[in-house]
């Protein structure tokens, strides 16, 4: 396995490291310390031979709900943060138990989605996490679930880590959790093939993506996303096996390898399309679908049929067609009231000062 893309991910000098839940706890146990000292040397491996590691950890509930006495992982919101707030402070101590045998400082950075959905925030975190580097500390990012709500919050790690080598400026990323690769269909039903290389979509013909286990909340499913996630922002990715994660952060040697997309999506437009919060959507004639999805032109106001929701000038909408499905998104210029009174109108029966795009073309994505 010698692929262009192993050789991006083998010789990438700022690497984010997923660690999914599985692979650092037990139901019964909770953290296992073991595990999670053989991926720090793995990690420590890697940045002794150049490479800058941010290491997005799974882990904090899992890691609480033993010393709780729950013998699930918990269902409920309340419970869920619960187990978290205990488990957060398991899981740093433990990483920075492990990394102090290196003489390796961790710095514990919690985000939610609500972080990197708002500009300014992000830009902080990306500030924190590239001086974090620059010193020679291991970020060790995490959800912050003691105050994610249902509504707000990632969904899985993956995504997150995705999100985050984005907004490190990664030239790569791994997920490591406890299956070894892409199959294209359930390895633990026999009978499954294990895919090596994902060039494009066609690669994914027929493959059949399930969800999380006990533990975790992702799953082969939510690595997809992550993947093709990352495949926007120009990123290889490799998914392997945390027992695998020696070869993983050497040759990338394992698993299945992602090659990212062709053209990189700009940070406007990722933003927009993978990490901004919706708060409002406008709904589409045929026409401005077809000029928004196909044409990649500008939104008018002539196309609108209707809004909804309460948003402002610069804020980030959905543009859906009038069945309800999501086309694109975008920044929109105008405050939702004046979307309202500009409904089906032409630029020409507007005012002067409302005669700019709803949506410029440069601040849309397609979905």
């Amino acid at each position: 396995m010698d692929s262009v893309t192993r050789q991006r991910i083998s010789g990438a000098r700022s690497v984010v490291v997923k660690i999914g839940s599985s692979a650092l706890t037990e139901l019964a146990t909770g953290l296992d310390t073991g595990r999670l000292d053989a991926l720090a040397d793995a990690i420590e491996t890697r940045m002794r031979a150049g490479s800058d590691v941010i290491v997005v950890s799974s882990g904090a509930i899992g890691a609480g709900i033993a010393p709780l006495g729950l013998k699930t992982r918990p269902q409920d919101l309340a419970t869920k943060q619960a187990a978290a707030s205990v488990g957060q402070l398991a899981l740093a101590h433990a990483w920075n138990t492990s990394f102090a045998r290196y003489d390796r400082t961790v710095g514990q950075v919690l985000l939610t989605a609500h972080d990197v959905s708002l500009r300014a925030h992000h830009a902080n975190a990306q500030r924190t996490l590239d001086r974090l580097r620059s010193l020679g500390a291991v970020a060790i990012v995490n959800e912050n679930d003691t105050v994610a709500t249902n509504e707000i919050r990632f969904g899985d790690n993956d995504r997150l880590a995705a999100l985050v080598a984005h907004l490190a400026g990664a030239d790569a990323l791994v997920l490591l959790s406890d299956v070894d690769g892409l199959y294209d269909g359930d390895p633990r039903k026999g009978d499954a093939t294990l895919i090596p290389e994902v060039d494009g979509p066609e690669d994914l013909d027929g493959v059949i993506a399930g969800t999380g286990g006990a533990l975790g909340t992702g799953g082969m499913a939510s690595k997809l996303s992550a993947a093709r996630l990352a495949a926007d922002a120009g990123l290889p990715v490799l998914l392997a096996a945390a027992a695998d994660a020696d070869a993983a952060l050497t040759d990338a040697s394992v698993g299945t390898a992602f090659a990212p997309r062709a053209q990189r999506l700009s940070a406007r437009k990722f933003w927009v399309r993978h990490a901004a919060e919706a708060t409002g959507r406008l709904v589409l004639d045929d026409g401005a679908v077809h000029a928004v999805s196909t044409a990649r032109r500008s939104l008018l106001s002539a196309g609108i049929v209707a809004v909804a929701g309460r948003f402002f000038g610069g804020d980030v909408v959905d543009l859906a067609d009038q069945t309800g499905q999501v086309r694109a998104r975008g920044v929109v210029a105008y405050d939702a009231s004046e979307v309202g009174e500009m409904l089906g109108k032409s630029s020409s029966a507007l005012p002067a000062d409302l005669r700019r795009p709803v949506v410029h073309a440069d601040d849309l994505v397609t979905l």
